[in-house]
């Protein structure tokens, strides 16, 4: 049976058992199935702990095989360029749906102070979290790691991903037997990992069961109605950039089939579903991307490693109607002018979120201070908590399929996909 299968088969598994957990009311079976969540986060942490090593050989191997300095160039500025453009796509449609539903505007003050009362908690720890980030040119000069060995530890992907590049176009110019040895070595390392991601992959579908069995049966239903609006309008937005923004790009720019692209590509949609963790579909995404893909080692190794830390598609398309959403509920106007600063800033936010469940979150609350509603920011953020790991499981699939669209992009552009 084909893995995508297998792991559908374990969600659809996982729905069904939490789903009788809540609606049987039977506590015992609710319990047991949130008592069984280590299970599934004892296998996000075996895929996870592949990443390092994967990006870290993956980048060199593929950097290095590019050679031309000017052509690391010319791939870089493709994917950058195309991360950009699909991010302030996502994050206009995302304002569109907004304005014309207009979902914060059908929930009354009654709820609204409700839902704000049961989630005033956790939202006040990420507040303090997102106060506690870096400021921007913090951020900017943490990219350049000082200790690369410390950002492997510490799973700071953007600089190990510098440091990877700088090292990979430095093997690049390397000759004879120096080269031949480096580059070995890390396809070695490469080649390892990839026999490890076999081994752990066998383990998905029962940890995918795991998973979303005790996310189903802790979420509440009582409050979802009030919230339902909001979250099928973010649901909507992410369906439409990937079905008809990202599908039309594959058509046009990688000259895929669409249909036939996101066939390939439902493991990894499924994979990143579950985990919410561009992170830890990593492994999985850079393996779709070469045996069913046919994108080469060279351009995989480098775009989506990339991606997976700058290019949050589905992030930011949920930021702008999360941010116009709670300003609707509070009365607070959003002329134009502060709809390009939600463009501008959600757009940066983006590029900044870790790759890891709920990091959506904290970027909001950047975005919030951006347009004046920095006073709302505990009560907002508590509104949206109720249904966000139903939204943040599927923003990833956008994010995810965001970074394998560009992979096509690149490797049909010059000249080396291989279908």
């Amino acid at each position: 049976m084909a893995l995508h299968v297998q792991i559908l088969v374990g969600l659809l598994a996982g729905v069904a058992a939490g789903v009788t957990a809540n609606l049987s009311g039977a506590d015992g079976l609710r319990a047991a199935l949130v008592g069984l969540e280590p299970v599934g986060s004892a296998f996000i942490r075996l895929i996870t702990m592949i990443v390092v090593p994967l990006v870290v050989s993956s980048i060199i191997v593929g950097v290095s095989s590019l050679g031309d300095l000017k052509r690391l160039g010319r791939i870089g500025g493709k994917a950058v360029g195309y991360y950009l453009f699909t991010t302030v796509a996502a994050i206009v449609l995302g304002l569109a749906l907004a304005n014309l539903v207009k979902p914060g505007s059908r929930i009354d003050a009654a709820t609204r102070d409700a839902l704000a009362e049961q989630f005033a908690s956790e939202a006040a720890a990420q507040s303090q979290r997102a106060h506690q980030a870096p400021a921007l040119k913090d951020t900017l000069l943490g990219i350049i790691p000082r200790n690369p060995v410390r950002a492997a530890a510490d799973f700071e992907l953007l600089p190990l991903i510098f440091f990877s590049v700088v090292f990979g176009a430095a093997v690049g110019q390397l000759r004879g037997e120096s080269q031949r040895t480096v580059i070995q070595f890390f396809s070695g390392v490469s080649d390892a990992a990839a026999v490890l991601i076999g081994w752990i992959m066998r383990l998905a579908p029962y940890a995918v069961f795991v998973l979303i069995a005790a996310v189903v049966a802790r979420f509440g239903f009582d409050l979802l109605g009030s919230l339902l609006v909001y979250a099928v309008t973010v649901l909507v937005g992410l369906a439409l950039h990937q079905f008809v923004t990202l599908a039309l790009l594959v058509r046009l720019l990688a000259r895929l089939d669409p249909r036939d692209f996101f066939r390939r590509t439902a493991a990894v949609q499924l994979f990143a579903f579950t985990t919410s963790s561009s992170n830890a579909t990593l492994p999985l995404t850079l393996e779709t991307a070469e045996r069913r893909l046919g994108i080469p080692k060279s351009i995989a190794g480098f775009v989506l490693p990339l991606g997976a830390t700058v290019n949050m598609n589905g992030t930011a398309l949920y930021q702008a109607i999360a941010v116009m959403f709670i300003a609707q509920i509070y009365g607070a106007p959003m002329d134009l002018a502060a709809q390009l600063t939600i463009v501008v800033t959600a757009t940066l936010a983006a590029i900044g979120a870790a790759g890891v469940p709920a990091a959506g979150i904290i970027t909001l609350i950047i975005v919030l201070e951006s347009v004046g509603l920095g006073g709302r920011i505990e009560s907002g953020i508590a509104l949206i908590l109720g249904v966000d790991r139903i939204l943040d499981m599927s923003r990833t699939i956008v994010n995810v399929i965001g970074d394998l669209t560009c992979a096509a992009f690149v490797a049909h552009s010059e000249g080396e996909l291989s279908t």
